[in-house]
């Protein structure tokens, strides 16, 4: 089978779900206890979840391994080191594998990076937020600008490769003060930054927030401005964009990211992650249970914590290959979307959208979205789907 070659990405995401605090603007899977968490009955259903992933999906060389959350660093050191123990059990780790943690300036120490480090990891990416302490109070960081600066020192002082969050478009905020906090971000940046608009979602104190009235984001043509100059700063600086909201130096990319972009093969592993599996040649998508502590019991009852287990039309596939691989700067291949879809993308649509300006067909015959279809992606998206 040809996802068990070497040589095809295979990633694995690990997702600890726990935080110190919730942020407002939030809706990923993170909880937060006062309580200790009992990371020895974690580290053992993580195990046990990997084994029986493994069983599945046999044969595969683990190429990135991701830890997200929630926020990773809060694991001690030797919870990260079993789960990549438990990994390389039941799978071969391939010798160049990214092993990527996600950390929080608040649970960055020094010891604790160097152990992260001895335990196998080789890439960090902080979730900085911004570089305004005043920012980073209504977003409801617990860390100072300061303690970002001195985050990103450490994850440089023990890590070849780090990235850093920041997000923009945030209320009030001008050109002028995205492009003075972009310097600063740029200067302290090694070969990846991944820059997000403010989004509101669905059930977060920001959204009640924003249906109140209480909270204004730019609008739309401020947004495209603050786009823009996301885009003209950072390539000016070497790292030009790869995918929508991501930016690295050429050879950099985030290679766990790029096989979900590019709709790899990746095994979901803990509270509330997602896979997507090549079993028996029939693309699944996989979902475990969120909660964590009825993950855990679930686990420790069935031997995982799988509650979706689909398998995927050839619609449903194409659909996910499009949503995904448009994203990115080298955008896909239209033959791929034909063998997903069993049929080629409608030549129509694709002429309707270049005329506009939103599409370009490369050279390679590569489809992509042009810098001016980026900004309204999901509607190119739904058009070419359609």
């Amino acid at each position: 089978m040809a996802a068990a070659d070497p040589a095809t990405p295979f990633g694995v995401y690990v997702h600890w779900p726990f935080c110190l605090s919730k942020c407002p603007y939030c809706d990923f899977n993170s909880h937060v206890r006062q309580a200790a968490i009992d990371q020895p009955r974690f580290v053992a259903a993580f195990a046990a979840e990997i084994a029986a992933t493994a069983a599945r999906v046999p044969g595969r060389t683990v190429s990135t391994i991701f830890f997200g959350g929630g926020t990773p660093s809060l694991m001690q050191p030797e919870t990260v080191g079993a789960v990549l123990d438990a990994i390389a059990r039941h799978w071969t780790v391939a010798p160049d594998a990214e092993v990527t943690l996600e950390a929080n300036p608040t649970s960055v120490e020094a010891t604790r990076f160097r152990g992260y480090r001895a335990a196998g990891v080789n890439r960090v990416s902080l979730g900085v937020q911004s570089l305004d302490d005043a920012v980073l109070r209504q977003l409801g960081r617990l860390h100072t600008a300061l303690e970002a600066l001195e985050a990103v020192a450490v994850a440089r002082a023990n890590f070849e490769r780090y990235s850093f969050d920041l997000i923009y478009a945030r209320p009030g905020q001008t050109v002028a003060d995205w492009r003075a906090e972009l310097k600063r971000a740029l200067d302290e940046a090694a070969e990846h930054l991944s820059l997000y608009q403010l989004t509101i979602e669905p059930e977060t104190p920001f959204a009640a927030l924003h249906a109140a009235g209480k909270l204004r984001l730019p609008d739309d043509n401020l947004g495209r401005d603050l786009y823009d100059a996301t885009l003209d700063q950072c390539a000016a600086a070497g790292l030009p964009a790869y995918e929508v909201s991501n930016h690295a130096r050429p050879g950099a990319e985030c290679r766990h990211n790029l096989v979900y972009w590019r709709y790899g093969e990746y095994a979901g592993i803990g509270p509330g992650a997602h896979g997507r599996l090549l079993v028996d040649g029939t693309r699944r998508a996989t979902a475990t249970e969120k909660r964590p502590e009825t993950w855990l019991m679930r686990v420790e009852a069935l031997g995982h914590g799988v509650t979706v287990d689909d398998a995927l039309s050839r619609d449903e596939q194409a659909d996910e290959f499009l949503l995904m691989g448009l994203r990115l700067a080298e955008g896909i291949d239209p033959a791929r979307y034909a063998a997903l879809a069993g049929r080629p993308l409608d030549a129509a649509r694709i002429a309707g959208l270049v005329g506009h300006g939103f599409v370009e067909t490369t050279p390679e015959g590569r489809l992509r979205v042009t810098r001016s279809g980026f900004p309204v992606l999901d509607a190119v998206v739904a058009d070419l789907a359609a």
